[in-house]
């Protein structure tokens, strides 16, 4: 009873206080967005930089512009957690006017420390904890950069939904019944409203390639220790390190992305965060090279791609081959098997750190109600289903999955460390010997799902998370819209009961107009060449007609 009382009280305070926090800003930034505010809106990241260095563009305007979108976003979505706009007026006005991100606003998702905001990522309990900066806000700081405001996350930031009771649901800005992606799906409904340009995410599954593919974006999952991530205080699982999380930026133009990189780059964020690896940015130019090698992967084996997906990536193969590019299906290290293998080593505690905040009463994800009870049922129990999936029901992916699916010993942990190296050294000899640069494949079977269907969907992220258990860099690119009439699905048959869960939820008809985006991975630190992977290919779309459009900006 106290616990809940607890709960509803702190979810209250901190509604409250986010509502006191946009009331009392001045009130400019209730005002209509001027044509002024419009110009700024629309100008790449890189001219508003180079106007602030001018001197013919001040910060101040620059966050006025930024912070009205974003109370417009956060008016249709509900996007946001922490306003910061009041203390981003004192920050644009002694910013560093010569830095690489001088006077440019940067959004944040929830997680990452700001030193004298919460961090609670919709765990009630961790209401007032009020935080350091972390190693990445102190290199925005000297960069010249104003982080304004942070965004919303599902509770346990292990789902690609967006809900908590703190701060309610977020939505996706091109369909409220659908999700804008998770974790960082706050950020991503931001961006893709037109309330910020960059922001920064985090990616320990898929949390900044699904709300990119959900929402219309453009994004690149770093490997581990390219990019910042020292100093966030409040994270769902401390210590994990079997899939390793890494921060990554999400933006609203591929030209964005790129600056935004270079920026943090060219600032040796290696001085600011010791887990960085000093590697300074290099210049990939593919437009010289010859011989670019792109695998294809259709089907992961455990859930085939649904009309709309499977043609935005074969828009994109078809596009590579016409302007003459090496594209081949392929067949590599089972991804079926890479799944099992990560949602092991992810979950290896039984899921208990995630869960230890929650109160008596406090809302959880569908995903991980789901996931909870699959982890929490008797292992003799989990025994004769995975039997009678196995034999009864012909579906022995499942069954394999379900009987894995169990709190683990160290022991049995450091054996699946030592798989994941073995399985992880198969992939290396594989791209070796086929000669790959690239793997293009969709980011998830579906577009954006409804609000709880990670009740269904949480089983089927094996086309974002098997790049987290490698390790490999990965990008997302938008390609189109779900079309009713083109994407509409026709007789079907699943092959396991995870593709049978994504089927339910598949609907042209009512999708019609979601973002659909396509995924571009290279190797271990490749970040650089996947950019230019991404460059690629949304020059070669452009020149064939099928340039993306993304959401007006309001």
């Amino acid at each position: 009873m106290f616990s809940y009382l607890a709960h509803r009280r702190d979810c209250y305070a901190k509604q409250q206080e986010r509502r006191e926090r946009i009331e009392k800003l001045p009130t400019v930034y209730h005002t209509p967005l001027t044509a002024s505010d419009k110009d700024i809106l629309a100008k790449p990241i890189g001219e508003i930089v180079s106007s602030v260095q001018a001197g013919s563009l001040k910060p101040t305007d620059i966050l006025v512009a930024y912070g009205k979108a974003a109370l417009k976003a956060h008016a249709a979505t509900n996007c946001l957690t922490e306003i910061m706009i009041t203390e981003g007026e004192a920050s644009a006005e002694a910013c560093n006017r010569a830095g690489p991100l001088a006077g440019m606003p940067v959004s944040l998702k929830d997680e990452i420390s700001v030193a004298g905001f919460d961090a609670c990522i919709g765990y009630s309990a961790w209401v007032g904890i009020k935080q350091k900066d972390a190693a990445l806000v102190k290199l925005l700081r000297d960069a010249g950069a104003v982080p304004y405001v942070k965004t919303n996350v599902p509770i346990t930031m292990l789902s690609f939904e967006c809900a908590n009771d703190v701060f309610g649901p977020t939505t996706n800005p091109h369909n409220k019944d659908y999700v804008p992606g998770g974790s960082s799906g706050g950020e991503a409904a931001l961006i893709a409203f037109g309330g910020s340009r960059v922001g920064v995410g985090s990616d320990g599954a898929g949390s900044v390639r699904l709300p990119s593919h959900y929402s219309g974006l453009y994004t690149i999952k770093a490997s581990s220790f390219r990019f910042l991530k020292s100093g966030n205080a409040q994270t769902s699982v401390p210590g994990e390190q079997g899939v390793a999380v890494s921060f990554s930026p999400m933006a609203r133009t591929l030209d964005d992305l790129e600056t935004f990189w270079r920026a943090v780059m060219s600032m040796k964020p290696w001085e600011y965060d010791h887990s960085v690896l000093p590697i300074p940015w290099r210049e990939v130019d593919l437009a010289s090279q010859k011989g670019i090698r792109w695998g294809v992967m259709w089907d992961d084996g455990v859930v085939a791609p649904f009309p709309a997906c499977h043609r935005a990536l074969h828009t994109v193969v078809k596009t590579l081959e016409a302007h003459g590019h090496q594209v081949v299906p392929i067949a590599p290290p089972s991804p079926a098997e890479g799944l099992k293998l990560a949602s092991q080593l992810l979950m290896a505690d039984g899921a208990k750190r995630c869960t230890t905040p929650i109160r008596t009463g406090e809302t959880n994800d569908p995903a991980m109600t789901e996931a909870l009870a699959m982890f929490r049922a008797p292992r003799l129990y989990k025994k004769l289903y995975s039997w009678y999936l196995r034999h009864i029901k012909r579906d022995p992916l499942y069954a394999d999955l379900i009987e894995a699916w169990s709190e683990k010993t160290m022991p049995e942990y450091l054996a699946l460390v030592a798989q994941r190296e073995t399985y992880r050294d198969r992939w290396f000899e594989y791209m070796n010997e086929q000669g790959l640069d690239f793997i293009v494949t969709v980011p998830n079977s579906l577009p954006a799902i409804p609000h709880g269907g990670m009740k269904e969907g949480w089983k089927a992220c094996g086309y974002t998370f098997l790049w987290n258990l490698l390790d490999y860099s990965a990008g997302v690119l938008p390609v189109t819209h779900v079309d009713r009439a083109r994407d509409a699905l026709g007789s079907f048959q699943a092959k396991n009961a995870i593709e049978a869960g994504q089927y339910r939820m598949y609907d042209a008809d009512k999708m019609h107009g979601l973002p659909v985006g396509v995924q571009v991975v290279g190797r271990k630190l490749q970040e650089e060449k996947v950019l230019a992977g991404l460059k690629l290919l949304e020059r070669l779309l452009q020149e064939d007609g099928k340039a993306y459009v993304p959401l007006s900006i309001a």
